[in-house]
């Protein structure tokens, strides 16, 4: 089965989604989260928003 279409909403972006995640710092990964953090709409990798997320229901 094609998989053609998967990824497709992320083709438009700069860099096809990718780039350097501000709470992190790791390069190269998908910023696809956007969270307002320090009064400021910013995007994030998966692993961060899960993580703020977490620490949010706690």
């Amino acid at each position: 089965m094609s998989k053609a279409h998967r990824g497709s909403g992320i083709r438009s972006e700069v860099n096809h989604g990718r780039g350097e995640c501000p709470v992190c710092k790791r390069t190269e990964v998908k910023v696809l989260y956007e969270v307002t953090i320090e009064g400021q709409k910013t995007k994030i990798c998966k692993a961060c928003n899960a993580h703020l997320k977490a620490v949010a229901a706690n």
